[in-house]
């Protein structure tokens, strides 16, 4: 924990993005959806109508710089944690200071970065100052709040989803940070209106990527007395490459899997080969990815294409095999047949239907016709009385009931006309049919 001096200029050692900092809601730059003129942000922030939330969104945002915004802006005591190094000790000594500075009538905004990191007992100890009124609670996350901030402290903030920064937002923090004289003091930077346009493009909408970018830049820049000129070439070195914003086990992983699953299921073959390209570059472990579309074949396909689930278990083992980066054409093959193939969700949904009537009949007895009798005390019980044997029948059915009596009849398989389902349909109606003529006999 430590305690932050709001208007003490940066020291020089700072990053860019420390030193240019926006100061006010008037040079923060972005979140018009939030901030932009009669927005309920601004308003708040305004009208000094301040209470606990959360802000919700990709790195680079302006998620601390907000919260600096704030404090400054209602002249409240600020103060910052760390998951690293909050104990709950040091976190309820801390919010007892506070709340003897609310009885001196001086209200404290608490930032909490990364609050997604804090676990359970941290969050709760949170939890009384806030539902007092004690601090002004402020947390950062990247992550989904619905699932990593406890509900009793999330149901007591107000939630603000932060958006990625358009290319265009970028490019005027590039140029606002230029023009800050506490950026690069005493020196002039020469670079050209399409360097900056290229940074703010491969920065992917976090600004503080675009201006460490910008740093290097001019660290690496060929310097003349004190003027600085960052050349093309020099300049491609640095945004060569892009790195993705992927979390294997946060929000962005299950947006992912999600955009995949539904691109194949929709047949759009060039959309899910995008998504699992993404996952693929951004470290997705291939057998996840696998084990994920061996679901799909049963879930979205089923009977339509009775191989889908063959080629999925194989491309699965391939992938066991032989790994990245070799596996990754047997897994845009899977994706390719699983979205190229025809589409049945009866299988799926049989399996709902059915789990309905399970969770209500848990405990209906088998029927006594369909039970073994491996003893003839089962026998004298009537285990296995008036079974008819299937084989022994010219149709190879009979009229016997293999159902609870209480949902009798009940229906859960209902196969589709796509692919070789109509096979499988076909043989359903042939049976039905046959049970209307001989069940009532």
């Amino acid at each position: 924990m430590k305690q932050e001096s709001l208007f003490a200029q940066a020291a020089q050692t700072e990053p860019l993005a420390a030193r240019v900092r926006p100061q006010t809601l008037e040079q923060f730059v972005g979140q018009q959806h939030l901030l932009g003129p009669g927005k309920i942000l601004r308003e708040i922030i305004a009208k000094d109508q301040v209470s606990s939330m959360i802000f919700w969104g990709p790195p680079g945002v302006g998620k601390t710089t907000l919260a600096e915004i704030i404090a400054r802006q209602t002249q409240a005591h600020f103060l910052s944690f760390s998951a690293v190094d909050s104990s709950i000790s040091k976190i309820k000594k801390i919010m007892q200071q506070a709340e003897t500075q609310r009885q001196l009538g001086r209200q404290t905004i608490v930032f909490v970065d990364e609050i997604h990191r804090f676990n359970k007992a941290q969050q709760d100890a949170f939890l009384p100052y806030v539902e007092k009124g004690s601090i002004i609670l402020i947390g950062a996350t990247t992550e989904n709040p619905s699932f990593e901030i406890n509900s009793a402290l999330l149901s007591r903030c107000k939630v603000f989803v932060l958006k990625a920064l358009q290319a265009a937002d970028i490019l005027q923090l590039l140029h606002n940070a230029l023009q800050n004289p506490q950026a690069f003091p005493q020196k002039k930077i020469n670079i050209d209106e399409n360097s900056l346009k290229a940074i703010a493009e491969f920065a992917s909408g976090d600004a503080r990527t675009a201006l460490n970018t910008l740093e290097m830049a001019v660290l690496n820049g060929q310097q003349q007395n004190n003027v600085i000129t960052i050349t093309h070439q020099n300049l491609q070195q640095l945004i060569s490459k892009k790195f993705m914003n992927y979390d294997k086990k946060g929000d962005e992983h299950y947006n992912l899997i999600s955009a995949l699953h539904k691109a194949m299921r929709n047949s759009d073959v060039d959309a899910a080969i995008y998504w699992l390209t993404r996952m693929l570059e951004g470290g997705e472990d291939p057998l996840y990815i696998a084990r994920r579309l061996i679901r799909f074949a049963s879930e979205d396909i089923g009977l339509a294409d009775v191989n889908a689930l063959n080629v999925t278990v194989n491309v699965f083992s391939a992938c066991q095999f032989i790994g990245l980066p070799e596996c990754d054409v047997h897994l845009v093959e899977a994706v390719t047949y699983l979205a190229l193939a025809p589409k049945s969700n009866a299988i799926y949904q049989a399996r709902l239907a059915a789990q309905k009537d399970a969770q209500k009949t848990l405990n209906a007895p088998v029927p006594l016709q369909i039970r073994n009798a491996p003893t003839k005390l089962m026998k004298d019980l009537g285990y296995g009385q008036n079974y008819q044997l299937a084989h022994n029948t010219a149709d190879k059915l009979t009229s016997m009931k293999t159902m609870p009596p209480e949902i009798q009849g009940h229906r859960y398989y209902y196969p589709s006309d796509q692919g070789h389902e109509s096979r499988f349909k076909e043989r359903l109606q042939q049976i039905q049919a046959w049970h209307q003529k001989h069940d009532s006999l």
